[in-house]
């Protein structure tokens, strides 16, 4: 017997399009993407039959990894327009029978957030993970605080401290999960999630939700923590929904997450489900990937097997609490249209999609073939490794064939 509410009738229909806002429609001229330009293209989505839309991050940010650096939870960047304009935006999709989703970064801040700028000045401040000398990966601190503090992911990006799962006596920053710091973080999650949901946002996808808790090599605690989340979400907005960015829903559904994706990572393959269908070695590749093959490619040198195994051996651990998830791309990973794959081949993948037992998930543009763009520079950190460069997933929406495609006024 679940633990948790049943999940909310609706997400069992839900077919997400996932909008990377600066990348969909500029309304106003300046080159960037914005509230208004997603309001102002609602009749495509509902055209499409899209009925949940999930924007990557809009929160206050300096932009050194594409707004997953927050330095305001609270407060929407400027760029992409106001507290009203989002609020027109949920309204104007709630018309078109469109909910709305945000994507929470849970594990980290940037460093430019007034929660790290105080605790590096503070050596009592334990809402981060600081150390009084600098074990590996930590990183010097940039305030009077001596020592150094541990990044979630690049340098500009400070782990939130929610404890680990195994402490150590000649380590004093593994904080026990119960330590005050992680248990303020906690809360300071609950408040930022009951601020959005309370202006009408229909849930969150949960970035690195993995990540929280330190050194739990079972994730026994990171569960724990996410559960904690899901009782009090089933209390105070029970037709909110959490998607996890974690690639093993047979661990992150039964921790309390209503969906989870198949990831281009994690999961025992390490995300091979999703490549086995999708990745033909073209676009964003790491280094250690070795499958060379996948299923929807015209050469019909790849196979299903790895996927539908996946699938059936997580939909049996699952069961009714909650759903996979399978997206075309996302902003981290390669276009269906990469490489020698064209856009004339993608319908088999997309019908493949749509009639799976899994909730779809439609990246910004796959609907209409747009290309995965090769070789393009940094921006905002998309470049992380030789061949794992982001950016050409990013580039601008393609509305039509007036200059600027269409993207911008």
């Amino acid at each position: 017997m679940s633990p948790f509410r049943p999940v909310p009738s609706w997400l069992a229909d839900a077919v997400l399009y996932q909008i990377y806002p600066q990348s969909f429609a500029d309304s106003n001229g300046d080159g960037v993407g914005d509230f208004d330009g997603v309001t102002a293209h609602l009749d495509h989505l509902a055209w499409l039959g899209v009925n949940t839309v999930w924007l990557n991050p809009c929160f206050a940010s300096p932009f050194l990894d594409a707004g997953y650096d927050v330095s305001d939870y609270l407060s929407l960047a400027p760029r992409y327009g106001t507290d009203d304009d989002l609020a027109r935006l949920v309204e104007t999709a709630r018309g078109h029978g469109i909910r709305v989703m945000l994507d929470l970064v849970a594990g980290h801040t940037s460093d430019q957030h007034p929660w790290f700028l105080a605790a590096a000045d503070d050596p009592d401040n334990d809402r981060y993970i600081w150390a009084e000398d600098r074990p590996p990966r930590f990183v010097a601190s940039p305030g009077s605080r001596p020592g150094s503090y541990l990044p979630n992911f690049f340098d500009s990006q400070p782990a939130l401290n929610f404890g680990y799962a195994r402490t150590d006596p000649a380590e004093p920053w593994r904080q026990p999960i119960d330590a005050p710091g992680p248990q303020a973080n906690r809360m300071a999650l609950r408040g930022v999630m009951d601020h959005w949901l309370r202006l009408g946002l229909a849930g969150f996808r949960v970035d690195m939700a993995h990540s929280l808790v330190k050194d739990d090599p079972e994730l026994v605690e990171t569960s724990k923590l996410w559960a904690e989340l899901r009782r009090w979400l089933d209390d105070t907005h029970p037709q909110a929904a959490l998607l996890a960015e974690w690639g093993d829903p047979a661990v992150s559904v039964p921790a309390g997450f209503h969906s989870d994706f198949f990831l281009q990572f994690g999961g025992p393959s390490d995300g091979l489900p999703l490549r086995s269908l999708w990745s033909n070695n073209h676009g964003t590749v790491a280094d250690h990937w070795t499958q060379r093959h996948c299923f929807f490619d015209a050469d019909g040198g790849g196979t299903a097997e790895t996927f539908v195994e996946a699938w059936s051996s997580v939909s049996s651990v699952i069961g009714d609490r909650g759903h996979i998830t399978l997206p075309t791309a996302n902003h981290d990973f390669s276009r269906l249209a990469c490489g020698p794959r064209t856009a004339e081949q993608l319908p088999p993948a997309f019908a493949f999609q749509l009639t799976w037992p899994t909730l779809p998930a439609i990246y910004y543009g796959d609907e209409i073939g747009m290309r995965f763009v090769p070789d393009l520079p940094d921006h905002e950190g998309s470049r992380l490794g030789k061949r794992y460069n982001r950016a050409g997933s990013r580039t601008p929406m393609q509305w039509d064939d007036s200059p600027n495609a269409g993207f911008s006024t």
